[in-house]
């Protein structure tokens, strides 16, 4: 038999690899997107720090040097709104309405998203592009039917005048949200619960409930956050002080003490703080059911 000749291979011989392609581009277009970030993020924060640090001011400061900082620091804007009943009273009324909104909102639209995502029945695709519809209207472009409606029904300067409107306007993307959370859960838990001897109503309140709870806690959250930052339904609706909420509070606290720039600004950042730190504790929650939502 002839012999197999290989030829051998050199142990110096180069490896070709291949070059990274846009190394250098990299290297630059991170601390250039880095910058443009935070020249954003200054701009929307610079308010709400001159905001926060007027009220540590006096008036002649402000008159003297309105972009200084406070020198000496002075308290009295914030003791008096503090130490005050309007502002109590308003955070009371906006706490009120908030969490009989967020309420209202998170168990219509969970039986409502339910519906529409476990069981089949005529129209339910028109009745879910009805829905999705009315995330094109916002408020204020139905606020004179609202006001009609709100009066002919004898609401008008109560809180649930507010109240019904902000469910009614907050259901469509709630049920947007939660509708593919609920379609995200196996058919086979469900005939597993209804083997086992469990109700519809029973699966709903053991199972859905709890699974569907991420998009749950999201959709609470935006509807108590945008609750409390409403501000033309509650100014069409409530003529009264005392059944104002805290964005008409600080409208009417600026005009009765539009001389006393300090303590606007006070009442102000205070009016702020509530909805910063809620907003704030539950953010990832916020993010982690958008996710699941456009997963589902």
């Amino acid at each position: 038999m002839s012999a197999i000749k290989t030829t051998p291979v050199p142990a110096s011989a180069p490896v070709s690899r291949r070059r990274k392609p846009h190394t250098d581009n990299r290297r630059w277009t991170t601390p250039a997107v880095y910058f443009v970030a935070l020249l954003l993020v200054g701009a929307m924060l610079a308010p709400v720090v001159y905001i926060i640090l007027g009220g540590f001011r006096s008036n002649s400061q402000i008159t003297t040097d309105p972009a200084g900082l406070p020198n000496p620091w002075v308290t009295e804007g914030y003791t008096a709104v503090i130490t005050g009943s309007t502002f109590w009273r308003e955070v009371g009324n906006s706490l009120i309405a908030s969490s009989a909104t967020t309420l209202g909102v998170v168990v219509l639209g969970l039986m409502a998203s339910y519906a529409l995502a476990r069981y089949k029945f005529v129209g339910r695709g028109a009745m879910y592009s009805l829905f999705a519809a009315g995330l094109m209207f916002p408020m204020t472009v139905a606020i004179t039917p609202l006001y009609i409606l709100v009066r002919t029904l004898g609401l008008m300067n109560s809180l649930a005048g507010v109240i019904l409107p902000q469910i009614g306007f907050a259901l469509p993307v709630t049920i947007i949200i939660l509708v593919p959370f609920l379609r995200a859960i196996p058919a086979e838990i469900q005939e597993a619960a209804e083997i086992d001897g469990c109700s519809r109503l029973g699966f709903f309140r053991r199972m859905v409930i709890p699974l569907s709870m991420p998009g749950v806690i999201t959709v609470g959250i935006l509807a108590f956050v945008n609750s409390w930052n409403s501000y033309i339904l509650p100014l069409f609706i409530l003529n009264m002080d005392e059944s104002f909420t805290l964005p008409l509070g600080v409208q009417a606290f600026a005009s009765q003490w539009s001389v006393d720039t300090a303590r606007v600004l006070a009442f102000t950042s205070l009016s702020m703080i509530p909805a910063l730190v809620f907003f704030s504790l539950f953010e990832r929650r916020i993010v982690g059911g958008l996710t699941g939502a456009v997963k589902g």
